[in-house]
């Protein structure tokens, strides 16, 4: 339990004033609940005399307990006042007082007009959701096995969203106390419990479901729906809302794409040092919902109607539709899988990873591991685990290293003394139980080798995702042609990142002739919105 609230910054003594101006003035008995846990939504409260609690409520495991109590001068929320998250945690009052309620509309023009109070409202929800992730986080309970794939993804998409969520190995004392408390077992796994509400065999569209993240309409178009969150259309939505476009942004799974699953980008400017994408991601999805932008997660998109050239409408495989004066696709490209006996069965088993995130490489300090992969995430990945303790291999078809790899990182890894490398070779075989235990690669000249192994990373390439993109101009392999590469006589005025369709426009790795970098991406994104500018200013 803490008195004080979690830590982030304060607003002084004139900027309470000037924010209490844009709500309304409320006496607040003891004992009231200004929210509660399962509620849809919930308002902003600035606290001017009352003291108010802040509760986390009782668990199948824990009893009650108070996580910070909020005093005169302080004010309530954290992120999920801008996700539009169910409430997971009660807001009781202490001790009787005044109160002043901000509604969502009235807060988002705080946040657009009110820099400075803006810069401590969103630091302050960025800082609380951390701190409550720690030390409060009960809006989602996960339990499963640590080396399964599909415990694997829903705590990758917790991670990923920021979701206040506790982890519970299911062989662990907790996680069978709370196995036997929701009456579950073996079969069930892996489990949520989501605000009291337990999910069998849970998926990150279930957890979302649960959450409130799905898409919710509110009964009028969007200016722009931007569909995919990885860095070309996190910087879409931002770069559109802080420009007064109302947003939509939309993804299958979590904010960051693949560049979320990067362990370290040491080339993206501003970050001498290194970021890694999870984290960089995490910065822009703060970003983005600070200027408004509604980001819906697990929203898995089927198709496009464009019987309206002036109004496309995005469709959803939950048959909603999203009408919207324009469209932004920037939903990437799909992990390439090797065509080899029991792949499918290891990757269920979690010993086949896309990814090299915190999360992905934390378990193998001390084991053997292989790379599979000849660019830039093969390299970052194969660094990240030796720097982990992991013992490399790391794996690529090609005879040069350097042949699609940067130098920053090639000078790196022929030296590491944890680094095996093998060129010119492909893997083959793969062997073990229930987990993996060994592989087999072919060298030049037919050669077999057996290598250790107890997990395989797959770096190698990715199809575009574009098959929703119904009525859209595509290249042979499925690649989104746009302004220069279309056909000719394509109808409306040539346009950066215009796709055939006159109000849908492409960004990023699923357009044709894509540069793959995140800067690039990031760039598109932005130019990409003035052209939707100059196709709106026609209305």
């Amino acid at each position: 339990m803490s008195d004080n609230p979690p830590s982030g910054p304060r607003l002084d003594a004139e900027q309470v004033r000037r924010l209490a101006s844009f709500g309304v003035e409320e006496h607040a008995e003891a004992g009231r609940e200004l929210y509660a846990i399962g509620d849809d939504s919930y308002d902003f409260f600035l606290l001017l005399s009352a003291t108010v609690d802040i509760v986390r409520e009782a668990t199948a495991i824990e009893a009650e307990h108070r996580v910070y109590q909020g005093r005169p001068g302080d004010f309530l929320g954290e992120l999920s006042l801008l996700t539009g998250q169910h409430v997971y945690l009660t807001a009781r009052v202490a001790s009787a007082g005044t109160v002043v309620r901000i509604d969502a509309a009235a807060l988002r023009r705080v946040l657009s007009e009110q820099v400075d109070i803006a810069d401590v409202l969103i630091e302050a929800f960025r800082a609380r959701r951390d701190t409550i992730r720690a030390i409060a986080g009960n809006a989602l309970e996960i339990v499963g096995r640590p080396d399964n794939a599909a415990a694997l993804e829903l705590r990758t998409y917790a991670a990923q969203l920021l979701l206040p969520h506790a982890w519970f190995d299911a062989t662990s004392l907790s996680g069978i106390a709370l196995l036997q408390a929701t009456g579950l077992g073996e079969t069930d796994l892996p489990v949520a419990i989501v605000t009291g509400s337990v999910l069998r065999r849970a998926t990150p569209g279930k957890i979302a479901e649960a959450l409130g993240l799905l898409y919710r309409p509110d009964g009028r178009p969007a200016d722009l729906v931007v569909v995919g969150a990885g860095p070309a259309g996190l910087a879409a939505a931002v770069y559109a809302a802080s420009e007064g476009l109302t947003t939509v942004l939309l993804d299958r799974r979590g904010v960051g794409g693949q560049a979320a699953k990067s362990a370290r980008i040491e080339n993206y400017l501003g970050f001498p040092q290194g970021v890694s994408g999870e984290h960089l991601t995490r910065l822009a999805m703060v970003q983005a919902l600070k200027f408004g932008v509604r980001i819906f997660q697990s929203c898995a998109v089927a198709g496009l109607d464009l019987a309206d050239d002036r109004l496309p409408t995005v469709l959803l495989a939950d048959g909603s539709r999203i009408e919207s004066r324009a469209v932004i696709a920037a939903t990437g490209a799909r992990y390439r899988r090797l065509d080899i006996p029991r792949w499918e069965a290891f990757e269920k088993g979690g010993c086949i990873r896309y990814a090299a995130s915190e999360l992905d490489v934390r378990d193998y300090e001390g084991r053997p591991v292989t790379v599979v992969g000849g660019a830039n995430s093969a390299g970052q990945a194969a660094l990240s685990l030796a720097a982990r303790g992991a013992s490399v291999d790391l794996v690529l078809r090609g005879a040069d290293l350097g042949a699609r790899m940067s130098s920053y990182l090639t000078d790196r890894i022929r030296p590491h003394p944890a680094i095996r490398l093998h060129t010119a070779t492909a893997v083959r075989e793969l062997h073990g139980d229930d987990t993996l235990a060994s592989i087999v690669v072919e060298r030049s000249g037919g050669i077999l080798d057996r290598l250790d192994c107890r997990a395989l990373f797959c770096f190698i390439g990715a199809a575009p995702v574009s098959d929703w993109m119904t009525g859209v101009a595509r290249d042979d392999k499925g690649f989104v042609l746009t302004d220069g590469r279309l056909p000719t006589g394509a109808p409306g005025v040539s346009l950066p990142y215009r796709t055939s369709a006159p109000r849908v426009f492409a960004i990023g790795d699923v357009r044709a002739g894509s540069i793959k970098r995140v800067a690039t991406a990031v760039g598109e994104g932005a130019s990409a919105v003035s052209s939707v500018h100059t196709v709106l200013a026609g209305d």
